[in-house]
């Protein structure tokens, strides 16, 4: 009986990874948000993140995760953003350190900011996460669009994504 219930065990996580590895998320265009939400990280997501808000596609744009030692003309400079869209449009988040806290600091400024919808950026080995801890923390009345950059992610990364990803859901049961 044990050996059966280990290889279901063995047969459902050999299935979800199948499905984690090969379904990656993927871009979307032409949907107007709120806002833009970008946790920092791998390369392309805040140069999605500022197209998105240089299309109209949503109004502002929260970077979640910044190394408090940038300072807005030093992010400005590197990614080429005007100072003038700066100022208007583009917030610079310093407290988080990983995806959950993304998630929190990103809740605490959708609640200060009126936010009804937003664009979660980010790569597309990394959109499963990154979107499940955010609509565990934002009010359930937030719309929630996932914009996955797309990537080449090596096994090794995603081994490592989807067991985080399963670590994360499976937290929840306790978080409530």
């Amino acid at each position: 009986m044990i050996r059966r219930i280990l290889a279901l065990a063995a047969i459902i996580w050999f299935v979800g990874f199948g499905w984690f590895t090969i379904a990656l998320p993927e871009p979307v265009s032409g949907v107007k948000t709120t806002a833009v939400i970008v946790p920092t990280g791998a390369a392309g997501r805040i140069e999605h993140g500022l197209k998105v808000l240089a299309n109209g596609e949503a109004k502002t744009m929260l970077v979640t995760g910044v190394d408090p030692e940038v300072k807005p003309g030093e992010f400005a400079a590197q990614f080429e953003v005007p100072m003038d869209v700066m100022q208007c449009c583009v917030e610079l988040g310093f407290s988080a350190v990983d995806t959950r806290g993304n998630a929190t600091e990103t809740a605490e400024w959708v609640k200060q900011g009126k936010v009804k919808s937003l664009r979660l950026v980010t790569t597309d080995w990394h959109m499963r996460r990154a979107a499940y801890e955010l609509r565990q923390t934002i009010p359930g009345d937030v719309k929630v669009v996932e914009d996955a950059v797309p990537s080449e992610p090596s096994l090794r990364i995603l081994f490592l994504e989807y067991h985080k990803y399963l670590a994360s859901r499976t937290s929840s049961l306790w978080r409530g």
